[in-house]
């Protein structure tokens, strides 16, 4: 299967960087990954409403541009629904055994993520109601991926 992360903005921290590298390289025992950086707006200070509106639009119409027809996406939002982590293994597992190719976990930019890229998420998947920097979500998504390959395959993980 395919796994790829459709994130908004660049990671600048090299602790970030490294982190999500070694997750790479622990994924590709299960999965192909590709991690996609898309270019984030600059959001100016008191913005209104209608600017930040247009910002996500902007966004999203890049994010949606590297979205294959056929992919199952998985948009990450506070709103979206909560898992445990046998669960998303499960999820993950049964979008294998149904012949999906290719999920994509989709992480929006600091103003969140268009209505056009949360209608072409095939599900809405929140990891918590606090709000967390998009460069350490990335981190923490690869992290509970690899967590769910471990899961399904019977393999040690911590509890």
């Amino acid at each position: 299967m395919k796994i790829s992360v459709v994130a908004v903005g660049k990671v600048k921290e090299k602790f970030y960087t490294d982190a999500i590298a070694e997750y790479g390289k622990r994924l590709s025992r299960y999965c192909k990954l590709e991690i996609i950086q898309v270019a984030d707006e600059k959001t100016p200070d008191g913005a209104s409403e209608a600017v930040e509106k247009q910002i996500k639009e902007r966004e999203g119409e890049r994010i949606l541009s590297q979205i294959r027809d056929g992919a199952y996406v998985i948009v990450l939002a506070i709103e979206g629904k909560m898992m445990s982590s046998k669960e998303l293994a499960s999820k993950l597992e049964i979008l294998g055994v149904q012949g999906k190719s290719q999920v994509v976990f989709v992480i929006g930019g600091s103003l969140g993520l268009s209505e056009k890229v949360i209608r072409r998420g095939n599900e809405s998947l929140s990891f918590s109601k606090m709000t967390f920097p998009h460069q350490l979500m990335r981190v923490i998504l690869l992290e509970q991926i690899y967590r769910s390959y471990r899961i399904i395959g019977g393999e040690p993980y911590h509890k």
